[in-house]
């Protein structure tokens, strides 16, 4: 395969990357750790917490694991809880015991909680007592479930006073955590003064060994786990370490992450910018802007990822013009299609281009990324990042010509080894000779760049005309009177389906018929959109941020929302 996409790398980016440099995450953590051990590793809410702190709560929370409850090399550890001080130890405690990290959504209902516990087998669940109600229902109702509980508080491993009010403060004044009660269940604090006197056993560790059980959203059917390497992680971290080297310093940059670490995007991010010595600021909860923007305002941040919706929040903000984006180097996004209104908007107000990727849970997760040095957005996910195949394929597999769309495909060492004991979908993953299929449509241009279309399984079929929704709600997102947009097929006799937006007005004297004279001034005929649905509340979204199309072609949720069919106009 002729890579023409290494014609647009910035000087000095490498065709491949030496992936074998770490034999582990655990031993990256310690490289990182003696380089930068009395600079700030992690903040959260105002309280830091250096890399030699770290390291030794690490240490101890592995020592605990193993010689209190006993676990051994390759035994699953979930970790539920919002970004917290507590996370990265929790993280990188299970993986220096040898252990594989289970990452659970807080907000996960019963059900989703009960399945993702028992298909992994999970033999320990750290949790934060907001949380711990859920746990508890999941055990009461299944008595085979029976994993090691650890809760935790929000300011556990902030200073003593600090502690103290924070956890009161949640705890009685906001009522925040729901009454729960799980029997033997040990104190996160308290495992780590347990730990501080036990000997740690370092468990040899390689490449091939499992690191993450990271859960798919199961949008199309019950969710599986993704086994990741170490190599896998430790691959993609230095993937991206050699795409964004120029341009960072290392022990120098600051780093905001708004976005969950139980989200893969945001957990290769930590990783990465952990191995650079970057200072991260843990963000609990993005959607209170108040204390987001104070966070902006407080730490002179070079280095910010988020989705189309976060930074579109942010730049809807009236406080957001305070914030100082001088020092800000580089804006990363993820998870879904960047619209070309925010990011001009994003260029306008900060200086810096949003410099979007493109990747999958399955693939650690990038495989695709724009060069650094872009000046504009350039509508497409940029190119293969070094180490990394990919191809356009059709449905038997063969390639296609660029221009064609077709299954965007990808081969490289940051693509996981399997799914967990699923094997007919492993097969149905790949293809006969190796290629993992990602489920999106698109297109390689004549340079090398790839443009995502959609989903294959949300591509909308119009008299046999394929529409792409992205491109649909990119065009209506452009009105200055919407806030929100997405798009959806609808079924049609007579065409088989039609496009259907679903709008969040910004400006309330928006029409419906408004939005469809902008649309025909954007979109040919059979992508014009048939059916118009006001709401008023949010469009919901994934726990990233991340419009949930499927939800959307159900019925309006309340009566305030409005629909017009224009299908008879």
């Amino acid at each position: 395969m002729e890579r023409i996409w290494l014609s647009q790398y910035p000087p000095g980016i490498p065709a491949e990357v030496d992936v074998k440099a770490f034999a582990s995450l655990g031993a990256m953590l310690l490289h990182s750790c003696d380089r930068f051990g009395g600079l700030p590793a992690y903040s959260n809410m105002g309280a830091s917490m250096s890399f030699a702190e770290l390291e030794r709560a690490s240490r101890h929370f592995a020592a605990w694991l193993q010689q209190s409850l006993g676990l051994r090399k390759g035994d699953r550890v979930a970790i539920m809880m919002p970004n917290l001080l507590q996370y990265p130890v929790a993280l990188f405690g299970a993986l220096r015991a040898g252990l594989v990290v289970v990452n659970v959504n807080p907000q996960y209902t019963v059900p989703e909680l009960a399945h993702q516990l028992k298909d992994s087998g999970a033999a320990a669940i750290v949790v934060l007592e907001n949380f711990a109600h859920t746990v508890q229902a999941v055990l009461d109702a299944d008595p085979t479930l029976r994993p090691a509980v650890i809760t935790t508080e929000v300011g556990d491993l902030f200073p003593l006073l600090k502690e103290i009010v924070t956890n009161v403060v949640v705890k009685y004044v906001k009522h925040m955590v729901p009454a729960w009660t799980i029997a033997g269940a040990t104190e996160f604090n308290a495992a780590l003064r347990a730990g501080h006197g036990l000997d740690l056993d370092e468990v040899p560790l390689g490449p091939e060994d499992m690191a993450f059980l990271q859960y798919t959203g199961g949008t199309t059917g019950v969710a599986k786990g993704a086994v990741l390497t170490h190599g896998n992680l430790l691959s993609n971290v230095q993937q991206m370490s050699a795409w964004m080297a120029r341009d960072l310093v290392e022990g120098e940059e600051v780093f905001i992450c708004p976005l969950p670490l139980y989200h893969v995007y945001a957990l290769t991010s930590s990783l990465v910018f952990l191995r650079m010595g970057a200072h991260t600021v843990l963000v609990t909860n993005p959607r209170d802007l108040e204390s987001f923007l104070h966070d902006l305002k407080k730490y002179p941040f070079t280095i910010i990822i988020g989705v189309n919706t976060l930074y579109r929040s942010l730049l809807d903000a009236p406080g957001f013009a305070d914030v100082d984006t001088r020092s800000l180097k580089l804006t990363s996004a993820g998870g879904m299609a960047v619209q070309r209104v925010v990011a001009e908007r994003w260029k306008q107000r900060t200086g810096a281009a949003i410099i979007e990727g493109y990747g999958l849970t399955e693939t650690s997760p990038v495989v695709m990324a724009s060069p650094l040095d872009i000046q504009a957005w350039p509508g497409t996910v940029g190119v293969p990042i070094p180490s990394t195949l990919a191809a356009i394929l059709d449905d038997a597999g063969a390639e296609l010509a660029v221009g064609e769309v077709g299954e965007i495909c990808v081969r490289g060492p940051q693509v996981m080894a399997r799914y967990w004991n699923r094997p007919d979908e492993t097969a149905a993953a790949f293809t006969r000779d190796g290629w993992l299929r990602t489920g999106d449509m698109g297109f390689m241009d004549e340079r090398g760049s790839f443009r995502i279309t959609d989903r294959k399984k949300d591509m909308i079929i119009v008299s046999g005309f394929k529409v792409f929704p992205n491109q649909i709600e990119d065009a209506v997102a452009l009105h200055p009177g919407v806030a929100e947009v997405a798009a959806v097929g609808e079924p049609d006799e007579r065409s088989g389906e039609v496009v259907k937006i679903v709008v969040v007005k910004k400006d309330p004297a928006l029409t419906e018929q408004d939005l469809l004279e902008h649309c025909r001034q954007h979109l040919t005929g059979y992508k014009l959109p048939r059916i118009v649905e006001f709401r008023s509340e949010p469009l919901p979204k994934s726990n990233i941020g991340k419009i949930l199309r499927r939800q959307l072609r159900a019925p309006p949720a309340t009566s305030t929302n409005t629909q017009t069919d224009t299908r008879g106009s």
